[in-house]
């Protein structure tokens, strides 16, 4: 069977990448994978420090999405699938990892990424100490709290894709959103044009 190759502009929106991809079209998949390769990989360190296994249960994430195509659905928020995919292959990675200590649920592994915002943007000293405070702030969040920040302001996903992310409710998602931005408010209080 030949397979269609579709030319395919940078700007071409996921969805139509992913029904491509569904259909077979390997140019769409190449592009998905360049696309959220990345994403992905700065997602799982973020929840397991060995880089090595965090690009392994990435790559089978892709394999996966490539083998099993034919099945997936045509309506998905493409960067919500496979940041929810990474999490769970980390979580199966988990289970089986007898030296691991001994976890079985992702959700007592701590989330490893530590906020920065880049010390080139910050021109002034009083705003270096505020930002250095704020790092500080993020960075001592209960681990969940601090995910659920890092995909709503850094991945810029909605709730509804955090909630499917992190396996909880829609609620549960607000409210891990509101009780680290609360925590956040009530510890910087000097710190209030930044939260």
């Amino acid at each position: 069977m030949k397979i269609k190759v579709i030319n395919v502009s940078k700007d071409s929106n996921d969805n139509f990448l992913w029904k491509s991809m569904i259909a077979g079209d390997e140019t769409s998949y190449s592009l998905l994978f360049k696309k959220y390769f990345p994403i992905a990989i700065s997602y799982g360190k973020s929840l397991l420090s060995d880089h090595d296994k965090v690009q392994d249960c990435i790559q089978d994430v892709f394999v996966d999405i490539w083998i099993y195509r034919n099945s997936l659905s045509r309506e998905v928020i493409v960067k919500a699938y496979v940041l929810a995919s990474v999490r769970k292959r980390i979580a199966r990675l988990h289970k089986r990892d007898q030296f691991f200590k001994k976890t079985v649920s992702i959700d007592s592994v701590s989330f490893y990424l530590d906020f920065r915002i880049e010390n080139e943007l910050i021109f002034d000293s009083e705003s270096a100490i505020r930002v250095k405070k704020l790092n500080l702030l993020v960075n001592n969040l209960p681990s969940r709290q601090k995910e659920a920040l890092y995909l709503r302001y850094h991945q810029s996903l909605s709730v509804e894709q955090i909630a499917v992310i992190l396996d909880v409710n829609y609620q549960s998602a607000i409210n891990l959103l509101h009780r680290s931005l609360l925590k956040l408010r009530q510890e910087g209080k000097n710190l209030k044009q930044f939260v």
